[in-house]
């Protein structure tokens, strides 16, 4: 290989690793996002639950 050839070379292994980096970041990043939206989803039904029982209580006192 030449020295040109061997210089391409690994400047192509340099972008594939950082792509690969890259990548890595977002699938962390898409976990943690994946996680705080888990979270969120409960709240969301919790709340839901809860304002549910006060509508049923209140067709109760007036039913």
């Amino acid at each position: 290989m030449t020295d040109e050839r061997l210089i391409i070379a690994i400047g192509r292994l340099e972008r594939a690793l950082t792509r690969a980096e890259t990548a890595a970041g977002h699938a962390e990043r898409d976990a943690e996002l994946g996680h705080r939206f888990a979270a969120l989803d409960r709240r969301h039904e919790t709340l839901r639950g809860r304002t549910q029982e006060a509508i049923d209580a209140i067709d109760r006192l007036i039913g």
